[in-house]
């Protein structure tokens, strides 16, 4: 009982629902991958997430027990960690070819495989940018348009960082993080107006001048991948047969006489896991996946909303947005109804450190809401 007693007092001070939120779809992503057959050389998708969803518990917990307050405090420290990180990456770093044709060289080569850096500056991103955020927000700063270029500033490093690398899809999601996070904080709302207003100007633009032919085809090809089922659409095209197949309940999920057991659909265990779900568990299964993506969302914004400062809400819309914009973005490509661009759907898409990482915010949101004492009480030396 002596050893059980520190881990029951944990328990009953963290968002006990969160956790139950959080452990179902660590079980659901394992139970999708488990019928997956073997990657090329062997290696098992359920046991390489397995092991990478143990690893980001323990990081989560890590986490939690630290106040994300004097985490941030290391704000610096976190900056560099990840500038080296996608520095390095963009020198040393090796091409991994995903969905649609993307060649991003994006990756480190680690013993026993490989890991790709930029999911691990997205835990650092919500940690300086919230701090950032909340720094202007004690100094009453947030409305200074010198100041809101600044941030623009900041959140440009990572995403100018990655679209070098060709990794398109990551530096949307960052930009989707940027938004989210600014808007949580209370950013006016004429800069979004402007924000959009550039991006509706600048994308036909881009369009006639800077895109080039084959980018333009990617473009345009997820409306009617069916037209071109050999080659621009075949990806698109094949998942969405797959998730019809299932139709309501699914084919059975360890039928050993399907689209997935055959690999009809390239890549299937990460960008187009969602075609799984469809083909072996049907439309209750697809459900279940947008029903637990929903309330770890909901719960995650009913956490920010009790944050005792900018800083702990900011961390918390920081994960808001990276979840709800991957999960947007994969299931929009894996619907026909966006481009592919390489995004994996949050924690069930294979992925050792995609997988890792997106624990890890967990473990800050949940930091957030078990450190719930007065920011008064924590000493804040290190300043912008």
């Amino acid at each position: 009982m002596r050893v059980m007693k520190p881990i029951i007092n944990y328990f009953k001070q963290t968002d006990k629902l969160y956790w139950l939120i959080m452990l179902s779809i660590s079980a659901y992503s394992l139970l999708l991958l488990k019928p997956i057959p073997p990657s090329s050389s062997g290696r098992s998708y359920f046991t390489v997430q397995l092991i990478a969803i143990v690893i980001g518990y323990c990081g989560a917990i890590f986490l939690t027990l630290i106040d994300y307050r004097e985490i941030a405090n290391y704000w610096y420290l976190v900056a560099g960690f990840c500038l080296f990180l996608i520095v390095y990456t963009h020198i040393f770093g090796v091409a991994v070819t995903s969905s649609g044709g993307i060649n991003a060289k994006a990756w480190i080569k680690l013993p026993g495989g490989t890991f790709q850096p930029s999911e691990l500056v997205k835990i650092g991103f919500m940690i300086t940018f919230s701090k950032h955020l909340s720094e202007l927000k004690k100094r009453e700063l947030l409305e200074s348009f010198p100041q809101v270029i600044l941030l623009a500033c900041h959140a440009m490093v990572p995403i100018l960082l990655v679209h070098f690398q060709g990794d398109d899809g990551t530096a949307v999601i960052f930009f989707c993080m940027f938004l989210s996070m600014t808007f949580g904080a209370g950013v006016q709302l004429r800069y979004f107006a402007a924000v959009f207003a550039a991006i509706a100007i600048g994308f036909p633009i881009a369009w006639q001048y800077i895109l080039k032919d084959y980018q333009k085809m990617r473009l345009t090809s997820f409306l009617h991948p069916e037209n071109d089922p050999l080659k621009d659409g075949y990806q698109q095209y094949r998942g969405m047969l797959s998730i019809g197949s299932g139709q309501f309940w699914g084919r059975g999920l360890f039928n050993s006489d399907t689209r997935v057991s055959k690999k009809v659909v390239p890549v299937q265990e990460k960008d187009f896991i969602f075609s799984v779900a469809g083909e072996l568990l049907g439309f209750v299964g697809c459900m279940l996946i947008l029903l637990l993506l929903t309330l770890l969302l909901f719960r995650t914004l009913r956490i920010a909303r009790k944050s005792p400062d900018c800083l702990g809400s900011s961390i918390c819309f920081g994960f808001f947005g990276m979840v709800a914009a991957q999960a947007l973005f994969n299931l929009g490509m894996c619907l026909s109804l966006l481009p592919v661009m390489g995004v994996t759907l949050p924690f069930f898409s294979a992925g050792g450190s995609s997988a890792s990482c997106l624990y890890f915010g967990f473990g800050l949101v949940m930091s957030v809401y078990m450190h719930k004492v007065s920011p008064d009480k924590v000493s804040l030396q290190h300043k912008f």
